[in-house]
């Protein structure tokens, strides 16, 4: 304490808290409970919009193609006969008979079933291409409507990819040229430059593409079968797919210019043979000479 000059007893004033203290301790626990309420304030805030916009937003109208009862039935009719024992009453496949069914969609169904490939004979590698069933052949009305009705009810239980609805030449597009450029990147390399096909591993083969029709074609590329891989719409559009069928089309028997195709074993194949033939032909005509000599 101090004493003035008036004799008032003056207390002196309360020592300050040492920086470093209780206080400045808990400061940035706050900050840390402000920032994650402020977080939480834009997160709510965020989701409500989003609420909202949702319920009170205009929806555009989408024309969503509903399934034909009828033909649904009957496809259900056709598979129950012809598929349930190795695929399942569910599409789910049956182990060691046959594989699941769900997400093939319709395009698998035609691609498979009109080239004969299903059902299997037996248990093999790769499944090969035969005569359909009659009741699915594709040559016939009675087989095409066939054909639909079972892709209808895969696809309906099933989902998957859309065989097109355009049926022979209206599949082959108008540029083969540039089919040809597209098939020599994509396609070449296992059914060989003019489609004749090819061995794989595994016992597997590319098979020839001149019985395949357009249809065929097309719902392999969007489908996959075997080792083939799937060209979505995104990796070639429908009319780089028309293109290719155009050229597969045009070289397929009638794209020989002059002497022997050689199995159509590619543009090389007649050079190549020539030259083997005559370079075999001079080594034994020297052989003979020395041997006489």
């Amino acid at each position: 304490m101090t004493e003035n000059p008036e004799g008032a007893v003056a207390q002196n004033p309360p020592p300050e808290r040492p920086s470093g203290g209780r206080d400045r301790a808990a400061r940035p626990h706050g900050k840390l409970r402000r920032r994650v309420a402020g977080a939480l304030a834009i997160g709510l805030g965020l989701l409500t919009v989003g609420f909202l916009y949702s319920a009170f937003a205009p929806q555009g109208e989408y024309a969503q193609a509903q399934p034909d009862a009828a033909l649904v039935a009957k496809g259900e009719e056709l598979y129950n006969n012809t598929c349930i024992t190795c695929h399942g009453a569910n599409l789910q496949g049956v182990k060691d008979r046959g594989p699941s069914l769900i997400g093939v969609g319709d395009a698998a169904v035609y691609f498979q079933v009109s080239s004969g490939r299903m059902p299997m004979a037996r248990q093999e590698a790769q499944a090969m291409r035969k005569h359909p069933l009659p009741v699915f052949d594709p040559e016939t009305a009675e087989g095409q409507a066939n054909l639909q009705a079972l892709g209808a009810y895969i696809q309906a239980n099933g989902g998957g990819p859309v065989a097109p609805e355009q049926r022979g030449q209206a599949l082959q597009g108008d540029d083969p040229g540039r089919g040809g450029q597209l098939y020599r990147l994509n396609c070449a390399s296992c059914h060989n430059f003019t489609g004749v096909g090819g061995a794989l591993s595994s016992g597997k083969y590319a098979p020839a593409l001149e019985p395949a029709s357009e249809e065929q074609i097309y719902t392999a590329m969007l489908t996959g079968p075997q080792n083939m891989p799937r060209f979505s719409d995104q990796q070639l559009t429908p009319q780089e797919k028309k293109d290719i069928i155009a050229y597969v089309k045009s070289v397929n028997g009638t794209n020989n210019p002059g002497g022997n195709e050689l199995l159509g074993l590619g543009p090389t194949a007649e050079g190549i043979f020539i030259f083997a033939v005559v370079i075999s032909a001079l080594v034994g005509f020297a052989i003979w000479l020395g041997a006489k000599s």
